[in-house]
């Protein structure tokens, strides 16, 4: 299997004198040790805990999605004192595993997926009496849209769509990126690196010189 190391430490101190990160790198090697894993790249995260924002998780993140490999941490703690950032993670479809509880991983996120569809459910049902109280007061609530809805929906759809398909091509990017400052100077050439790095396409399949130009094309539309 292939891995994706995320370490996280608490102060710009710690970072800079490595207490912490270091037994955590301890950590994550000794769990990985006599696996036969593979760790595709470490990422390190100055950040407090009480923060969601982490430009170094979004890179783990990504290259997780990019190599199909799963996010490894020392801690759970390292991640989140947040549940709904936990939940974000399982939404993003990106597999984890924490050294120091490897059986939980799944129940701890599953928990708290839980937890989050019943604070939706409360919101949703307050929300619906509150739009039951108005009406009851004479307040008119939204009016007939016809077939508008249907294509709203199919709007949607298509948004949706979209957006995976640019999430996937910013995942890939870097890869891409970095097979061009190698020396790929063709299509092919950058179609065959990511074969060689078992970087599949948004299917599942190899690379075709097609299949890059698409994602080149649709990062430039982008930017």
């Amino acid at each position: 299997m292939k891995y994706v190391s995320y370490l996280r430490v608490s102060t710009k101190k710690q970072g800079q004198s490595g207490l912490g990160e270091e037994a955590q790198r301890a950590a994550v090697e000794a769990f990985l040790n006599g696996n036969g894993a593979k760790v595709v790249e470490e990422f390190t995260e100055v950040e407090s805990g009480s923060n969601d924002q982490r430009p170094e998780l979004e890179k783990a993140l990504k290259t997780c999605r990019a190599h199909k490999a799963t996010l490894v941490i020392a801690k759970l703690d390292r991640l989140s004192r947040d549940a709904a950032f936990l939940l974000n993670l399982q939404k993003a479809g990106v597999r984890f595993v924490a050294a120091d509880m490897p059986e939980a991983n799944e129940m701890i996120v599953g928990i708290m997926a839980v937890v989050a569809q019943a604070e939706r459910k409360m919101i949703s049902d307050r929300t619906r009496a509150a739009l039951t109280a108005a009406k009851a007061r004479g307040v008119r609530l939204g009016g007939f849209r016809g077939h508008k809805a249907d294509d709203n929906a199919r709007r949607k759809a298509a948004d949706v769509k979209s957006q995976r398909a640019n999430g996937f091509a910013s995942d890939v990017f870097p890869a891409i990126a970095a097979a061009q400052k190698a020396g790929a100077t063709s299509l092919r050439q950058i179609a065959a690196e990511l074969n060689r790095q078992e970087i599949t396409t948004a299917r599942g399949g190899k690379w075709s010189a097609t299949q890059v130009q698409r994602v080149m094309d649709r990062l430039q539309h982008n930017t």
